[in-house]
């Protein structure tokens, strides 16, 4: 029996866990050859179709999902047609709903797992070639050979703990800068919007295996981990043993998903000491407007929510990122600019303002009708109205999220946009507009097309804010000779007999340079640069008045 695993990701950067995850509970089975053919989304299907015919499998595998969905189905019709005989199964997020219209769709497709395959799929492997058995492989949804539905459920593995890692894959891809490392399976939150929603009982594997884990990926040179656990600190006792055991891996950075409102007093101490830079935590907060979360059925309170976020902004060592979903239930596109305000207020790492997407086997999408929500059929399955937000509303939010990504979101510029956005109420939206105006939010921009488009917007609008942007434009490294830096001096400087230094150890081999005060300003800025050096930020500030 070969089983080709088709790996269509949307982009090399990516690796999916499905194939080293189900390979590894079959690892001695002789009888079964592997394969695998990489491709991505972007890459022409006729090359992977192609190459999978090459290979003459028996049986074709592969994980449907949002992004990837249209491109593998456009190169598993075509290795269908030219490989007639060849099971093709699928699994993934794509099939936890109702699969029966996708099946008569895709005739080409024999067969789609719901739920979690690593049992199941070993299960079905034993009798792949006896269709008229396949009702006993849980969680299997198929078409027989007189055109009947049969669904068998929602796989789970129940047992979590005892499935083999697939890190002991042969298959597990040690290539890219960051893995992924489940350490629970499962969700106690029951977010109508999610997979994972309503996925119970939670499961956790005991710390000595995720330390044993942890060190293998250690081996292997891994310096990030993203944890997968939906919500980390859920169980304050098992987020107190993952922090104390991330402390023994001092050289790797986690990313961990956190519920701002359930920070236990003693977590909020562990976190507060935790060494700089170790984390990196994804704090869910959807919207800040209690109401809508209740409508979508997210545990926790707002307010408790509101200040363990807060305190997670505000601590040095880490950094926090905060997400908000537009489109959903009862969120109105006022409320958004609000939200985004606030979290800029918070100081948040990164906000990433998402659209709703209704996906597959979801609470939220069952209740769509109830709900008066019109989403996109097709994949992702955006929402594209409700009763509080329009197409236009949504699509000013998509913009807004632009916006966000290229300026708050990028380092050089986040500091001088976070002021914008908090002491000038009315910037997000006048910006936002310049932006859509002069044509550019939705092209590719470099980091210095931004900033000069962030000086000249402030030099137009908020003059108060000119130096800020010239000054975050020195400090990026960016050119003295282009238009931000024009009131830049970089001939014949010479330091001042007392000067305030705020950064860094002023030496005679610096090149210095100055910028002078603007008109109505009493402040001089110096920096200075290691003339023999290849970098271009200033290793060097200070002030005069």
């Amino acid at each position: 029996m070969k089983i080709l695993w088709l790996d269509l990701n949307s982009s090399y950067a990516h690796s999916s866990l499905a194939l080293p995850a189900l390979q590894a509970q079959l690892i001695g089975r002789a009888d079964i050859e592997w394969d695998i053919v990489s491709a991505t989304i972007n890459e022409n299907p006729g090359m992977a179709s192609a190459e999978v015919f090459r290979r003459k499998p028996d049986i074709v595998a592969a994980t449907c999902w949002l992004f990837n969905h249209e491109m593998l189905l456009h190169t598993l019709g075509r290795i269908k047609a030219l490989l007639p005989d060849c099971c093709i199964t699928l699994g993934g997020p794509e099939f936890l709903g109702d699969n029966e219209r996708f099946l008569r769709n895709y005739p080409f497709v024999n067969c789609v797992f719901r739920g979690e395959g690593e049992e199941v799929f070993a299960r079905w492997l034993e009798i792949w070639n006896k269709p008229e058995a396949w009702h006993t492989i849980t969680g299997l949804c198929y078409l027989d050979t007189v055109s009947t539905y049969h669904d068998n459920g929602r796989a789970q593995v129940m047992h979590f703990d005892r499935l083999v890692p697939p890190e002991e894959s042969p298959f597990f891809n040690w290539s890219k800068p960051f893995v992924q490392l489940e350490t629970t399976r499962g969700c106690f939150n029951t977010c109508a919007f999610c997979v994972s929603g309503g996925e119970k009982p939670v499961r956790t594997l005991p710390i000595e295996t995720i330390r044993r884990r942890i060190s293998l990926i250690q081996e292997h040179y891994i310096r990030n981990i993203r944890v997968l656990d939906r919500t980390f600190n859920y169980n304050t006792r098992h987020a107190r043993a993952l922090l104390d055991l991330f402390r023994e891996f001092p050289d790797i950075r986690f990313h961990l998903e956190v519920h701002p409102a359930l920070l236990s007093e003693e977590l909020k101490e562990i976190l507060a000491a935790m060494p700089k830079g170790q984390l990196h935590l994804e704090a869910g907060i959807q919207s800040l407007h209690q109401e809508v979360l209740t409508v979508s059925r997210r545990a926790g309170d707002l307010a408790d929510a509101l200040s363990g976020l807060e305190f997670l902004c505000a601590l040095p060592n880490l950094e926090t990122h905060a997400d908000l979903i537009a489109g959903l239930p009862l969120y109105h596109l006022k409320e958004i600019f609000d939200d985004v305000r606030t979290l800029a207020s918070y100081r948040a790492g990164e906000i990433q303002l998402e659209s709703l997407k209704l996906l597959p086997g979801t609470e939220m999408r069952r209740r769509s009708p109830e709900l008066s929500i019109s989403y996109s059929p097709f994949p992702p399955y955006e929402v594209l109205k409700t009763n509080e937000i329009t197409p236009d509303e949504l699509q000013t939010t998509r913009m807004l999220s632009r916006l966000i990504d290229g300026f708050y979101n990028a380092k050089p510029w986040q500091e001088i946009t976070r002021r914008l956005i908090v002491e000038e109420s009315e910037f997000l939206h006048r910006f936002l507009e310049h932006l859509t105006r002069i044509g550019v939010i939705d092209q590719p921009m470099s980091l210095e097309r931004r900033g000069i488009l962030l000086y000249k917007f402030c030099q137009e609008n908020y003059p108060a804010y000119e130096t800020a942007v010239t000054l975050a434009w020195i400090e990026a490294g960016m050119s003295l000779k282009k238009e931000p830096a024009y009131r830049v001096r970089t001939k014949h400087v010479l330091p001042p007999e007392h000067w305030e230094v705020l950064n860094g150890t002023y030496h005679e081999e610096l090149r210095l340079c100055l910028l002078p005060p603007a008109e109505n300003e009493d402040i001089t800025y110096w920096f200075g640069f290691e003339p023999e050096s290849q970098q271009t930020k200033p290793v060097f500030k200070a002030r005069t008045l």
